[in-house]
């Protein structure tokens, strides 16, 4: 079980979430029984990324502290946030994107866990056999870059040709919801959706009520954020402006010589669209949040979230 692994009490990850995630929900998490991880992304600089980590060791209790790195070559800050996490002594990182094979690498040195988000079974057997300790199964219900395949139906296909342990990722918002992707065959659960409307975090309060107000039918996949899918809540402006890229997008995107620049210019407007969206009141609501928000009935602390969460998980 992952509450083994890691040393916790519930199987459970606070999952990390690009903007929402902060050192006071760590914390928080942390203090409370669960593992937790929070994106490097989510630092403007190394050093800022650095002295949150100081701060969460020093005043949290629980040895599940993890970070979420970007592997493939559009980090640049790659090398400097592993060393930080080296040096910060945290106890496991997730790798989405790219190929995790350095990270794997220094962290076995240094008895650092190593968990990968994978979408399917190709790139499962690919971090197996570099020596990933984990796999972290995204389905089709997460929030963010969601995979194809319902929870069971991933959890089985790995299980199947994989011999390192499998942590579900999206769709859980209940205890009895946990209970039953452990008996799929998941040693523990990834959750990131039903965090968002908690007091700790720094994100705006329209942001956090919307996480009530609306529902799983209201999630929708749309590739004019970041140019890849990303599920977000279906806002009178993100449905003004369309779920899909429009013809001159796609064009753009197509087009070998330029569609690296354009790719890129999509992502940073994107990511700029989002970050206000996040932090303050905008007509230009665009707010990422997986189908799980469901289970979200008013905003809460990180503590009672997790109450209500292990309530039959013990």
């Amino acid at each position: 079980m992952l509450s083994n692994i890691l040393n916790i009490k519930h199987p459970i990850i606070m999952a990390p979430m690009f903007l929402v995630t902060n050192s006071k929900m760590m914390i928080e998490a942390l203090n409370n029984g669960i593992a937790a991880c929070i994106p490097a992304l989510n630092f403007r600089t190394t050093q800022d990324l650095d002295n949150a980590l100081d701060t969460i060791r020093e005043k949290s209790l629980s040895t599940g502290l993890g970070v979420n790195l970007i592997a493939n070559k559009s980090n640049f800050k790659l090398e400097e946030q592993l060393q930080i996490c080296i040096k910060n002594k945290i106890n496991f990182i997730i790798t989405s994107l790219g190929n995790p094979k350095k990270i794997i690498q220094e962290c076995k040195k240094n008895n650092i866990k190593v968990f990968c988000d994978v979408v399917d079974l190709k790139y499962a057997l690919k971090v197996e056999e570099l020596g990933a300790d984990a796999l972290i199964a995204v389905n089709k219900s997460a929030g963010g870059h969601a995979g194809k395949m319902s929870a069971e139906e991933l959890i089985a296909t790995l299980k199947s040709s994989c011999k390192i342990p499998v942590i579900s990722a999206g769709g859980i918002g209940t205890s009895k919801q946990i209970s039953h992707i452990l008996n799929c065959g998941a040693i523990g659960v990834s959750i990131g959706s039903p965090f968002i409307a908690c007091h700790e975090a720094d994100i705006s309060t329209e942001y956090k009520q919307a996480c009530v107000d609306y529902s799983a039918e209201d999630i929708v996949m749309t590739t004019k954020i970041s140019g890849t899918p990303c599920t977000v809540i279906n806002t009178p402006y993100v449905k003004k402006v369309g779920t899909n890229q429009n013809i001159i997008e796609k064009l753009l995107s197509r087009n070998k010589k330029i569609k690296k620049w354009v790719k890129r210019f999509i992502f940073y407007y994107g990511m700029k669209t989002i970050s206000k969206s996040a932090f303050s009141s905008t007509y230009k609501t665009v707010w990422c949040a997986g189908p799980s928000i469901q289970y979200t009935n008013k905003i809460m602390s990180v503590k009672d979230i997790i109450k209500t969460l292990t309530s039959n998980t013990n």
